[in-house]
């Protein structure tokens, strides 16, 4: 089960999630699904249907976990692949 002190060593596609802060100032309120997801990068899709890509390094996101809870987390720290962030430890994030 996803909770918010595990979601860093979870799985993300399938999860909401909004751009809190970003270094580009276009990409802060984009919201959607994550669909797919890259050592560097997300792919979102918003409620129209159109698909974006977004940097992990460059933003905060806010992740709605499945029981609705809110999590705001850094996205330098995600930046690895999937398969590999699973497996990494992780201090206090």
């Amino acid at each position: 089960m996803i909770t918010p002190e595990n979601i860093v060593r979870h799985e993300l596609i399938g999860l909401l999630l909004e751009v809190k802060e970003s270094s580009n100032p276009k990409s802060v309120g984009i919201r959607g699904e994550v669909i797919d997801e890259t050592r560097n990068t997300f792919i979102i899709e918003k409620r129209d249907k159109k698909e974006i890509t977004l940097t992990k390094s460059e933003c905060k996101f806010v992740f709605t976990l499945p029981d609705r809870k809110r999590v705001i987390i850094d996205g330098s720290i995600l930046v690895s692949r999937p398969e590999d962030r699973i497996k990494k430890r992780f201090e206090k994030w």
